[in-house]
């Protein structure tokens, strides 16, 4: 089998800020020991995020010339409104600034405080407006997510016997609609099969309670589906997505990931009644209905990278990356979510760093500690950004700990995973050394973006 190239060639670079441990030492203090808040240009390789940080092709670079920044019913509209109903067959389409938004306006418009919100996880700006709304977001993974190490097709897959539960024990009428984040992030990227999501599907009809898809991944989605579930091998990736959306009421997506583009997002939904009230809190948090917090111009970049996502060559090369980056660390023995994700490689910092309690954030110190042997951002999706808090105020931990290197799109080569295996295995080297975390200033949501961190001993 010959190498997996990558399915372009470079047009244009952008240097690398290569810095010194001190350097970073000092980035880091100055940064209260949170990634977030270190400047980008003091990251040599920045796998904080996937969300907006690739690189356009040429044809969306072109699109975006062709941008019509007419206020209403624009041509760049139309073609993003086409795409979509291509891909989605869904009619009410609301273009937004990016997929945080399109939650937001979901919440705000349906959502009743007390109301409960099922998913197979959530991710932390879904959560978080769940949450703002007074309701709860639970959690419904199927039992072998929370096994990192098991060798799993679909661990994304939601856990049916839990829903059933969850709709008996609240009552249909406390469960305004259901989720399924395709892929799951939260649980390490693992995709969620076919067979599940009409499952989920099917449990809901007995109930009447719509599904609403969190769609930011659908195109690495379908191509899992295509390469590991049966009956969809001779598929396109395209036909694959339309059928996943038929099975949905509706979706918000962030087109930062799975649109290829820079900014953007969109809320569809079947349901008339429901896509009036979309249409009047859009008008009055985003915009006019057909441009929604968004230029022509990225209404024509999203529309082309829709379609480059869902292309079968392109995926093949971004799972072979992570594939390469995953069996290389395992090679070396460190502990990471098997299989490998779809945008991202997720360590197991719960397993690397076993001397450091689950409330002193294992995940915050694997992160610091790879930004300071070789300028790696990463993140930690653990009890920082997934702990809760009880009723009395006590903090519990979240169940997995775990730090993910998220790939932006087109943007780095072969050197630099190299180069990013090189600093992980220096850390799992001297795991012992890295310490444990407490938080010193923290906001109520969404602590994770600017909380204040120091070393703890």
């Amino acid at each position: 089998m010959k190498t997996i190239i990558e399915p372009f060639r470079i047009k244009m670079t952008e240097p690398l800020k290569i810095t010194t441990r001190e350097e970073r030492e000092d980035a880091l203090i100055r940064a209260n020991y949170n990634v977030f808040t270190i400047d980008a240009e003091n990251c040599a390789l920045d796998l904080l995020t996937d969300s907006g940080t690739g690189a356009m092709s040429t044809e969306q670079w072109a699109a975006m010339m062709l941008g019509d920044e007419s206020y209403a019913g624009s041509r760049s509209w139309k073609r993003f409104e086409s795409t979509i109903w291509d891909i989605t067959g869904i009619d009410n389409i609301f273009p937004t600034h990016q997929g945080r938004a399109a939650e937001a306006i979901l919440a705000e418009c349906i959502l009743q405080p007390g109301d409960i919100v099922p998913n197979n996880s959530h991710f932390d700006t879904t959560r978080a407006n769940i949450q703002y709304r007074g309701c709860t977001a639970l959690d419904l993974p199927c039992p072998e997510a929370y096994d990192t190490a098991k060798e799993s097709p679909f661990k994304g897959n939601m856990d049916i016997n839990q829903l059933h539960r969850c709709i008996e024990e609240h009552g249909p009428e406390k469960i305004p609609f259901c989720m399924i984040t395709v892929t799951n992030n939260t649980g390490g990227g693992q995709p969620v099969s076919m067979a599940n999501i009409k499952a989920v599907r099917k449990v809901l009809d007995i109930y009447k309670i719509p599904l609403i898809i969190d769609a930011c991944r659908f195109s690495e989605n379908a191509y899992f589906i295509h390469e590991r579930e049966k009956g969809y091998q001779d598929r396109s990736l395209l036909s694959i997505a339309q059928e996943m959306f038929s099975l949905a009421d509706g979706a918000t997506m962030s087109c930062k990931k799975d649109g290829l583009a820079n900014i953007g997002g969109f809320l569809v939904c079947r349901n008339n009644e429901w896509a009036e009230r979309f249409r009047n809190l859009l008008i009055l948090r985003e915009g006019f209905p057909t441009y929604g917090g968004l230029a022509g111009r990225d209404q024509e970049a999203i529309a082309v990278g829709l379609r480059e996502g869902l292309e079968y060559d392109y995926q093949v090369y971004r799972h072979a990356t992570v594939e390469y980056m995953a069996q290389r660390l395992v090679k070396i023995g460190v502990p990471l979510v098997l299989p490998a994700g779809g945008h991202a490689v997720f360590l197991d910092a719960k397993k690397m760093v076993p001397h450091i309690d689950s409330l002193d954030y294992p995940g915050i110190g694997v992160v610091n500690a790879l930004y300071l042997a070789g300028g790696i951002r990463a993140v930690e999706l653990g009890s920082v950004m997934f702990g809760r808090r009880d009723d009395e105020g006590q903090e519990h931990p979240s169940p997995l700990e775990l730090v993910r290197l998220a790939f932006p799109r087109r943007v780095y080569t072969q050197s630099h995973f190299d180069y990013m295996i090189e600093v992980i295995d220096e850390v799992w080297q001297h795991r012992n050394e890295i310490p444990g975390y407490r938080i010193t200033q923290q906001p109520k949501l969404l602590r994770h973006f600017t909380c204040h961190l120091e070393p703890k001993g």
